[in-house]
C-alpha cells in the first residue's frame, strides 16, 4: 500500500535525454578544447544572397533603363521634339550651355540664393524650435503663432514680399527662408519633445542642472529630428527658389527656365531641371554624410 510507484516511462525517457545530452556537451567541449572537434560553418541567409555587385551600379540600373526608353521613343517619333527633346540632344544643349559660360554663372547665383536664404531660415527655425520645445511658457506664445502661420501657403506670400521688400534678391531669400524656418522648426520641436523622459529623469539623478540636461540629453536626442529636418528644408529650399527666380530675376536657373518656356525651348528646360536635380543629391549626400558623423551613437536599420 505504502510501496514505491512504479517508475513512469516517460519521466524515464526525459531523464534519459537530458544524460546523453549533457555527455554530448562534454564530448563537444573537450574536442573543442583539444582543436579536433567538428569545423564550423558561417550560416549565410537565404535573403542575402543575390546580386552581388557594387551598390552604385544597382542604383544606376533604373536610371539607365529610363534614358535608353526615352532616346528610343524619340528616334522613332513617338515623343516628339517639342514635346520634350531627347537625351542627345539635351546633353549637347548642356553643353552649349556649359562653354559658353551660362549655366556655370546661373548655377552660382542659384547656389548663392539657397544659401543665404537657407542659412536664415534655419536660424530661425532652430532658435524658434529650442523656445517652444524647451519651455512651456516658449511653447505657450510660440507654437500657436508659427503652426497657425505654417498653414498659410508660402508661395501666396510672394506678392506682399514684392510689396514689402522690393523686386531685388531680399524677396527671393525670404520665400527661401520662410520655407526653411517651418520644416526645421517642426523637426526640431518633435524632436525635443520626443526625447525619452526616464533619459531626464536619469540625467537629474545623476546630478545635471537644467543646462546640462539640455547639453547632453535634449539636444543630443533631438539631434535624428534636426537632421531629417535639414533634409526636407534643402528640399524646399529648391522648390522655393524656382518661385523665387521668377520674381523680375535677370540671372538664376529660374531665369533660364523662363527664357526656355517663352521660346518652347524644352531641352533648356529639362537641363535646368536635371541641374535641380543634381545639385539637390549632393545635397542629400552631405546631409546624410553628417548624419553618419553627428548620430554614430545610434545604430539604424540599413536593410537587408
Amino acid at each position: 500500500m505504502y510501496g514505491h510507484a512504479p517508475p513512469d516511462p516517460f519521466v524515464q525517457s526525459v531523464q534519459a535525454g537530458r544524460a546523453s545530452l549533457a555527455k554530448d556537451l562534454e564530448v563537444g567541449s573537450e574536442a573543442a578544447f583539444r582543436g579536433d572537434g567538428p569545423e564550423l560553418e558561417r550560416v549565410v541567409p537565404v535573403s542575402g544572397r543575390g546580386w552581388s555587385g557594387p551598390r552604385w551600379l544597382r542604383r544606376a540600373v533604373g536610371p539607365v533603363v529610363l534614358l535608353v526608353w526615352w532616346q528610343v521613343l524619340s528616334a522613332s517619333g513617338v515623343l516628339a521634339e517639342d514635346v520634350l527633346a531627347s537625351p542627345g540632344a539635351i546633353a549637347t544643349t548642356a553643353g552649349d550651355l556649359i562653354s559658353d559660360g551660362t549655366l556655370p554663372s546661373a548655377m552660382l547665383v542659384s547656389l548663392q540664393r539657397v544659401a543665404v536664404g537657407l542659412l536664415l531660415g534655419g536660424v530661425i527655425g532652430v532658435v524658434l524650435a529650442l523656445v517652444s520645445g524647451l519651455s512651456r511658457l516658449g511653447e505657450d506664445l510660440v507654437d500657436a503663432t508659427v503652426q497657425m502661420l505654417r498653414s498659410i501657403p508660402w508661395v501666396g506670400v510672394i506678392p506682399l514680399f514684392i510689396i514689402w521688400l522690393g523686386i531685388g534678391e531680399a524677396p527671393k531669400i525670404a520665400l527661401i527662408s520662410l520655407g526653411v524656418a517651418f520644416h526645421l522648426y517642426l523637426n526640431v520641436y518633435a524632436g525635443i519633445r520626443g526625447v525619452d523622459a526616464q533619459l531626464v529623469e536619469a540625467g537629474t539623478a545623476l546630478g545635471l542642472g537644467r543646462w546640462g540636461l539640455i547639453r547632453h540629453v535634449v539636444l543630443p536626442g533631438a539631434l535624428p529630428g534636426a537632421m531629417t529636418g535639414l533634409r526636407y528644408s534643402l528640399a524646399t529650399a529648391w522648390l522655393a527658389l524656382v518661385f523665387g527666380e521668377q520674381v523680375n530675376a535677370d540671372d538664376g536657373l529660374g531665369f533660364l527656365m523662363n527664357q526656355a518656356r517663352e521660346f518652347f525651348r524644352t531641352d533648356v528646360i529639362v537641363v535646368c531641371l536635371v541641374v535641380y536635380a543634381i545639385l539637390g543629391l549632393i545635397a542629400d549626400f552631405l546631409v546624410r554624410t553628417l548624419e553618419r558623423l553627428l548620430l554614430q551613437w545610434r545604430p539604424t536599420f540599413t536593410g537587408q
